[in-house]
Parts: C-alpha cells; structure tokens; sequence
C-alpha cells in the first residue's frame, strides 16, 4: 500500500467500508469528507489504478454503473497498514 497515493488510499477505504460500493456513492463519501467535489476525471482513474493492482475488483451493475469491491489483497493490504499505523499512534487510541 506504500505505492498508493492518499487519495487511492481513502478510495480502497471508503469502498471497503460502503454497503453498495458504486462510483457515484463512493464520490459522495469522499466529497463529504474533502468537503470539495471530486471530478469524475480523478475519481475513475484512481478506481481502475486499484483495480489494475488487484486492490479492487470492478463488476458491472448494468449498462452505466459499475460496482467495486475490495480483493483479498486489498483486505490484507489494508490490515497491513492499520498494524502499521497501531506502532505509532497506539497510545492516542
């Protein structure tokens, strides 16, 4: 997860965390938390960068939506970097 920018790392959270995990609410989540819009033009790019690193599976839902979810790899990803994050900032949790 090292290589992924903190904006492609907020994706693969936020994806993780959402019920239906599809382009427009995971916009949504993000713009509510930046408290800016995303552009379209940001937002799919970095979701298919996730998918070509096996961090994020891509299906279609129908014609025009796609739905993300998180690989097996992306879990462990991200596990990996929540025990990372625990060595340094465990005491303020």
């Amino acid at each position: 997860m090292y290589d992924l920018t903190g904006f492609q790392r907020d994706l693969l959270y936020v994806t993780t965390g959402l019920e239906d995990p599809h382009g427009l609410a995971i916009k949504d989540e993000l713009e509510d938390y930046y408290e800016k819009e995303i552009h379209h033009g940001r937002l799919y790019p970095n979701l298919d960068t996730l998918v070509d690193k096996g961090l994020l599976e891509k299906n279609a839902a129908d014609q025009r939506t796609n739905v993300y979810s998180v690989t097996r790899r992306g879990t462990r990803e991200i596990e990996a970097r929540r025990d990372w994050e625990a060595q340094y900032v465990a005491d303020l949790l």
